[in-house]
This record gives structure tokens, sequence and C-alpha cells, in this order.
């Protein structure tokens, strides 16, 4: 356990933490990192989540909330469109 005081959770920390989660199922890593198997079937599962979570949580966001939900929502959804067209 690390002995510096860690920040709180956030609702946009929530959502990148999903969102990085969706990325390495595509196979994306740190760099200099491992390469990661690709799971689109984990991927998808990830963009679900975010999909309930944008449902059960609309009206209730603040703009910047919203935005950057959408925003991850997107670019998953069109790294997995890419991931699978390239697993045929």
């Amino acid at each position: 356990m690390s002995s510096q005081a860690e920040a709180p959770i956030s609702f946009s920390t929530f959502v990148i933490s999903l969102a990085s989660s969706g990325l390495m199922h595509l196979g994306v890593r740190d760099p200099g990192g491992p390469q990661r198997p690709v799971d689109v079937n984990l991927a998808r599962q990830t963009l679900e989540l975010l999909g309930i979570l944008a449902e059960k949580t609309k009206g209730n966001l603040d703009e910047d909330e919203a935005r950057l939900l959408d925003a991850v929502r997107h670019d998953l959804d069109q790294r997995l469109a890419d991931a699978a067209a390239k697993l045929g």
C-alpha cells in the first residue's frame, strides 16, 4: 500500500479505468511494454458496460463527465470495429 495519500476516485477516473481495460483487451500496450493478446469479446463487453453506465447516469452527469463518457465510448467502438475487421 502506498504511503502517499491517493486521490479519491471520481466518475471520470472510473470511466478512464473502464476505457483502459477495453483498450488492453484490444491489444493496446504501454510504450515498451509487452504485447497483449487481442480479445474482441472482452473489449465488446467493456463497451457494453460503458453503455450501461451511460444509460443509467443519463441526466445526472455534468457536461465534462458526459462528454468524456461519450468520447471514450466512441473511441472504443471505433477501435473495436477496426480490430474485428482485422481478425475477419
